[in-house]
């Protein structure tokens, strides 16, 4: 992994990253939530949405965008999803350029290809989605109950059923958005570990949300700002993470590889 950080700035690369992954994370909740209303119903993901909308902290809106990007979804319409493919896509460009910085193959039409290899993810969104709405209830029920015991539950439940959700995508990402040329013994095991980080990360966000924190302090009182600034600071903090994953990934490959050759 050193040898492939060498003369690349991994910083610069994950802030690169996070700026399409801002252009395209509405979109992306907003269609997940409008395919899984075709497969269930609008008013099961809206009950589920309300009982996630419970489980954030409240202290900065947390709750209310939720049940608005809910809503959203919902109610979108075939023309609106049809919209929503263009910044959605975006964000499988700038993971096809991060990851092809960690790579001496060199390319045209990166964005085009990025953006086309992103897209059957939303086909994939529903059936990654529902499972894990369904688990909200009994985290709801868990939070409700109190005490250290249901409080661990929770955490274990929203811990590994994000780890569920995003190995796939994950997988997809490294090896056909990136088309990174991996073994498949090394993509399960990297995509499987940078789940988990990342689903770690994301309990850690959402400790962060419930903390008393001024987020507007630093910027002149302006809330809005403030919560805009730490969203994108805990996006740049994920994707360190899903790049860190891939260098992993590429190098437990080419241990594989080695150990291959040597028999």
């Amino acid at each position: 992994m050193r040898r492939r950080l060498e003369g690349r700035d991994l910083a610069l690369i994950a802030a690169g990253l996070t700026f399409y992954a801002g252009i395209a994370v509405v979109p992306v909740l907003v269609l997940a939530f409008a395919l899984t209303t075709w497969l269930t119903s609008p008013e099961r993901v809206t009950e589920l949405g309300g009982r996630l909308a419970e489980l954030l902290p409240p202290d900065i809106g947390a709750p209310d965008a939720v049940e608005r990007l809910v809503s959203a979804g919902v109610e979108l319409s075939l023309l609106g999803g049809l919209l929503a493919l263009l910044p959605m896509s975006f964000y499988g460009e700038g993971l096809r350029r991060a990851l092809l910085r960690f790579s001496g193959r060199r390319e045209g039409l990166t964005g085009w290809k990025g953006r086309l290899a992103a897209l059957p993810v939303v086909v994939m969104t529903p059936l990654l989605l529902y499972p894990l709405l369904l688990t909200v209830p009994v985290m709801a029920d868990l939070a409700e109950t109190g005490g250290v015991g249901p409080t661990v539950g929770r955490i274990a439940i929203g811990f590994y059923g994000v780890l569920a959700a995003l190995t796939v995508p994950l997988a997809w990402g490294f090896r056909v958005v990136a088309a990174g040329r991996v073994r498949w013994p090394a993509l399960v095991a990297g995509a499987m570990f940078t789940a988990a980080c990342v689903s770690g990360f994301l309990q850690g966000f959402v400790l962060f949300l419930a903390l008393p924190l001024d987020l507007g302090a630093p910027f002149g009182g302006l809330d809005v700002v403030g919560g805009v600034v730490a969203l994108g600071l805990w996006l740049f903090l994920l994707h360190l993470v899903v790049i860190s994953g891939w260098l992993a990934t590429q190098s437990l490959d080419e241990l594989l590889g080695r150990r291959s050759t040597a028999r």
